[in-house]
């Protein structure tokens, strides 16, 4: 149970579903805007195909994505120009679509380990962190009330 955040930079398909499987993911979520990847087997129906072969499912949430013009400012982490990034992305998780996302992510989560996928290797640099820190705050919530 849980969520992980995983990039493929630097992965052939291979390695990346095989670092999957040794985490033991039952299902990737790619908040990708647009999945689409110049690296072979990353594109939605051929990244989509292998985890299937794997046994992982996958789902891909376009409204937990990025907007392009916002992408460059996560290259840096404590600068104005990140603050900014990271702040414009937040505005982005309160819409009505990615709400209704991360309410799907942290179910998931509940009963199954999940990876929350998107290019960079590193989280810090990427707005997958933002996405898994909202729908913990989603379990948290849950379990308190529980």
């Amino acid at each position: 149970m849980g969520i992980i955040g995983i990039g493929y930079e630097g992965h052939t398909i291979e390695s990346f579903i095989s670092r999957l499987r040794l985490r033991d993911v039952h299902t990737l979520v790619d908040v990708r805007l647009n999945a689409i990847s110049r690296k072979r087997g990353f594109a939605k129906k051929a990244l989509a195909a292998a985890l299937d072969e794997a046994g992982i499912a996958y789902l891909h949430r376009p409204a937990l994505g990025n907007e392009r013009d916002n992408r460059d400012g996560y290259a840096e982490l404590t600068s104005e120009r990140a603050a900014d990034a990271r702040d414009r992305y937040r505005e982005t998780l309160n819409s009505e679509a990615a709400i209704a996302d991360l309410d799907e992510l942290a179910a998931l989560a509940r009963n199954h380990l999940v990876a929350v996928l998107c290019f960079e290797a590193d989280e810090r640099h990427c707005h997958r962190e933002q996405v898994i820190e909202a729908a913990q705050k989603l379990i948290e919530l849950d379990s308190v009330s529980t």
